[in-house]
């Protein structure tokens, strides 16, 4: 935009309002019809915690809606733009969020909802670095807390990436072996991939039914709620047998959008 007010000795503005002008005319209402699935997911875009919800068509990756906020009504735009098209729906990729949830059970009722594997396994991450906390701020003995400290990035990798060479194999299996409630966390964040790699759904859904037994029945608080948390949106988790939905182009996606942001640095148009 810089470059080419200066070539024609006009202002910035002016050349990037036209330039809005273009965008608005071919991308702004992009055609909905013929959609089947969605995934839809929220991104941070600044200071303030502000967010966007961001709507792709999970089959080719296309931005069909980008709505402020990140709460059930950020999408009504979007649900009347889809109801005036006629789209037929059949699933829709999200998080475990509450608020997508009651935006698709209202507004889309026959459609699937497909909750990304990604977010879930995330989620345990996430538990599970929290039981490390609290056991590193109740360990009383100096070696019990220097074997904890710095296992965080060893208990989210995959065990087949640990590197033999920095002996994070040995440093994980020591800290491992210091608490029992640290090793039933690692195994059942392995053990919780193996719900989406079964050879049908029904058996995927023992595995999970299986998996939350386990977890419930540890005297781990945050174990015992994500076991509960499995068990109440069990039939989001296991459609994915039937949509093999997730949100993993939308995690691209929203690269993009960080990246567009960090280039357009001081723009004060949020909608261009």
């Amino acid at each position: 935009i810089n470059d080419v007010a200066r070539h024609l000795g006009v202002s910035w503005t002016f050349v990037k309002n036209i330039q809005k002008m273009y965008l608005k005319k071919h991308y702004g209402k992009p055609k909905s019809n013929n959609v089947r699935y969605l995934a839809i997911d929220e991104i941070c875009t600044g200071k303030g915690y502000r967010y966007l919800t961001v709507v792709i068509n999970a089959e080719t990756g296309e931005v069909l809606f980008v709505g402020e906020g990140k709460s059930a009504d950020s999408l009504n735009p979007f649900r009347k733009r889809l109801q005036r098209a006629n789209a037929n729906i059949e699933a829709v990729s999200i998080d475990m969020s509450k608020s997508y949830i009651k935006a698709i059970t209202d507004n889309l009722p026959d459609s699937a909802i497909v909750f990304d594997h990604f977010h879930i396994i995330k989620l345990m991450n996430e538990k599970r670095a929290k039981l490390r906390r609290e056991l590193f701020n109740e360990a009383t003995e100096v070696l019990d807390k220097k074997i904890l400290k710095g296992t965080r990035w060893l208990l989210l990798k995959n065990p087949n990436k640990l590197s033999a060479e920095k002996g994070e194999r040995e440093r994980l299996a020591e800290a491992l072996k210091l608490n029992e409630s640290l090793a039933l966390g690692y195994y059942l964040k392995e053990d919780l991939r193996q719900i989406w790699s079964q050879k049908d759904k029904a058996t995927a859904k023992q595995v999970l039914y299986d998996w939350a037994l386990r977890a419930q029945s540890s005297d781990v608080k945050v174990l015992q709620d994500m076991g509960r948390t499995l068990l109440g949106h069990a039939t989001g988790i296991l459609a994915w047998y039937d949509h093999r939905l997730t949100t993993a182009a939308l995690e691209g996606t929203n690269n993009k959008i960080k990246l567009i942001q960090r280039q357009a640095y001081g723009y004060r148009d949020y909608e261009f």
